[in-house]
């Protein structure tokens, strides 16, 4: 049975071309154009926020050495407004926020660079509005755009980002890493943790359990990728392993796609013992042998404990083999319904007089209409 050749080619206007190379160059000039346009976009960007760095100059300027007042930055607004009927941001409000970003930045150190070169000329307005309005130290404000840039954030997810303090946070676990890692590794993997994570998408008793915190976590599975940090990819939950014919499970499980290793998560809902560093290295150890490629560099481990102890997490990770950091958690936490809301609900005595009372209206309201019916009759 002869078989039909399949074309590879294809005629377009009389013209023979391979489909092969077609889609290829297709797929090129597609990418060259997006790539254009992601260009076009952070290069009008850039001129923006550089036009409203000069009106906050100006403006600040003509306030020092002419006086304007209020009154003159309202009428230049509204001059503005009406000179450009079609570009927005010339309102009052924003030319006095054009002012705030001038003054912020003006005396920022900038040695062997241009001012323009800045992270702030990098990401949208309104992300320069949030930054502004959110935060006060220059050092703070520059680190978030910067962060800002790296990872791509929405300005809700900035908002999220300085509300729960990350430059605070980021890098600051503890951890045997700088001994069990090569540079730069090392580095690395430590600026990717943070301590606390903080889980404020979750509302837990204090004293919940380790189960009730994994459970909310795979939940919200989303939020707690976002918080984890940009890389994790999540593998699993109560991963299994089997060991000389016994069985393990590993809390959660992740692969980080930057640092390219497996991240091995236990939960303790409870103060940090030492001894949870031999359960975790028993882990890393396991998977480095069943599930790490030669290519993978070495598992890592994250603890997540309740609380902890600086000297006791040092002592217990100083000898440790295995690259191992030891991190806080915050939950937003609920011992008991608040007072406000206690004081407005009946006890269980007001209830059952309640019911005492609608159970005797009832029963009077059944004899009252049985009388009625029963004088009708008659």
């Amino acid at each position: 049975m002869n078989k039909k050749k399949i074309s590879k080619s294809r005629e377009i206007n009389g013209t023979s071309i391979s489909t092969k190379d077609y889609a290829n160059t297709l797929f090129d000039l597609k990418m060259q154009i997006q790539e254009a346009q992601v260009k076009a976009t952070l290069a009008a960007n850039r001129e923006l926020i550089k036009l409203y760095w000069q009106i906050g100059k100006t403006v600040t300027e003509k306030q020092a050495l002419s006086g304007w007042g209020s009154g003159v930055i309202e009428r230049l607004a509204n001059d503005l407004q009406k000179e450009f009927p079609g570009i927005g941001g010339f309102s009052r409000a924003n030319i006095f926020r054009m002012q705030a970003f001038y003054a912020a930045y003006e005396k920022v150190a900038q040695p062997a660079r241009q001012i323009d070169e800045l992270p702030i000329f990098g990401i949208p307005w309104f992300h320069n509005v949030v930054i502004l309005q959110k935060l006060k130290s220059q050092q703070d404000r520059l680190w978030y755009a910067q962060k800002a840039i790296e990872h791509g954030w929405s300005r809700t997810i900035l908002e999220m980002q300085i509300e729960s303090s990350l430059h605070h946070r980021q890098g600051k676990v503890i951890t045997n890493f700088n001994r069990t890692l090569p540079v730069p590794d090392s580095d690395m993997v430590q600026h990717a943790l943070k301590d606390p994570y903080v889980f404020d998408f979750l509302t837990l008793q204090a004293q919940h359990l380790e189960h009730d915190l994994e459970q909310g976590l795979i939940d919200h599975i989303q939020k707690f990728l976002l918080e984890l940090g940009e890389g994790f990819a999540f593998i699993g939950r109560q991963h299994h392993l089997e060991v000389d014919e016994k069985d393990y499970y590993i809390d959660l499980l992740f692969y980080h796609v930057k640092l390219r290793c497996y991240v091995v998560i236990e939960i303790k809902s409870r103060e940090f013992d030492p001894r949870d560093t031999g359960q975790i290295s028993f882990y890393l150890s396991a998977v480095d042998d069943t599930l790490k490629h030669p290519d993978d560099k070495p598992t890592i481990g994250i603890l997540l404990c309740k609380s902890k102890r600086k000297l006791t997490v040092e002592y217990a990770l100083r000898k440790n083999l295995n690259p191992i950091g030891v991190a806080s958690y915050e939950t937003k936490l609920v011992e008991s319904l608040p007072k406000n809301l206690k004081s407005s609900l009946p006890t269980v005595e007001e209830i059952e007089a309640e019911l005492g009372k609608h159970e005797v209206f009832a029963e009077a309201r059944h004899k009252k209409v049985t009388k009625k019916v029963s004088t009708k009759r008659k």
